[in-house]
């Protein structure tokens, strides 16, 4: 016990049963009769554009809550203090009290606000702000309590339920090779990466044609497409299709106009799908 104790003013208290923690370590610690610490920092990695960094995306946070939860639930470790720990590494160590911070969200029912007083506590320097996926200098933060608000919005609007959560479908159409999508909102929102003039490989890069998409969109009733990048396919492609189609193009990385968000939002309304 003695050394848990040693590290008290680096460790976070998580949960009200004094069960699990969360810890900034220079070193790695040995588990003991009392304490068991595991670290997630080499095994959920994100794979950044640019000088981005995280969060990290939603099946990553729902392995984390599984590993979590059967570790809470483990009768070897039933009577042990569970201690989260990072490194110093600021991105390393931003991603993991996002991890920890919204377990606290979606099971401990925790409000942001009172996950992301818990991870302030101790003597351990502020967490580094998540950024933009750029070269140049940020013009906005966004902080891992902004993430927070995010997950507890998500769950209360039903936007994503771990209990039928498909990890393996997420990840197999997140990768580039099989389309690069991910659906925002379930049944209404699919985000994809904007198609090529033909399907190829470049650079060891795949690339996709409109085409390529269609029959999952199909499947799944997408019915109207929204480029808001250049022009470098024909939207003819996707109307013979069946599908609408429209462009609202806007720099990537920059805010929207006020008229391009209402075009948007005024096609949603009234789009069927």
């Amino acid at each position: 016990m003695g050394n848990f104790l040693s590290l008290e003013n680096k460790v976070q208290v998580i949960s009200e049963s004094d069960r699990l923690y969360f810890a900034t370590l220079r070193n790695r610690p040995k588990s003991t009769v009392n304490t068991h610490y595991f670290s997630i920092d080499e095994e959920l990695v994100y794979e950044n554009f640019y000088a981005d960094f995280g969060p990290l995306n939603l099946a990553m946070v729902y392995r984390y809550c599984c590993k979590l939860n059967k570790k809470l639930k483990s009768y070897s470790l039933s009577r042990k203090k569970i201690v989260h720990y990072t490194c110093f590494d600021q991105r390393k160590r931003a991603n993991a009290a996002f991890l920890i911070g919204a377990y606290a969200v979606i099971y401990l029912k925790k409000t942001p606000e009172e996950a992301y007083r818990a991870l302030l506590s101790g003597s351990n320097p502020p967490y580094l702000p998540f950024r933009d996926a750029s070269f140049g200098n940020c013009t906005y933060n966004l902080t891992i309590l902004d993430c927070l608000q995010g997950i507890r919005k998500g769950l209360q609007h039903g936007f994503f339920d771990f209990e039928t959560f498909d990890v393996d479908e997420y990840e197999h159409y997140e990768r580039v090779e099989n389309g690069d999508f991910n659906w925002i909102v379930p049944g209404k929102f699919l985000a994809f990466s904007g198609p090529h003039p033909k399907s190829k490989i470049e650079n060891g890069y795949p690339l996709h044609a409109p085409e390529a998409y269609f029959p999952y969109f199909k499947k799944h009733n997408v019915t109207a497409v929204v480029r808001l990048n250049k022009k470098i396919y024909e939207a003819k492609r996707f109307t013979d299709a069946g599908f609408e189609h429209y462009d609202l193009f806007f720099i990537d990385g920059s805010t929207p106009s006020d008229n391009i968000v209402r075009r948007f939002l005024n096609i949603c309304e009234n789009t069927e799908g």
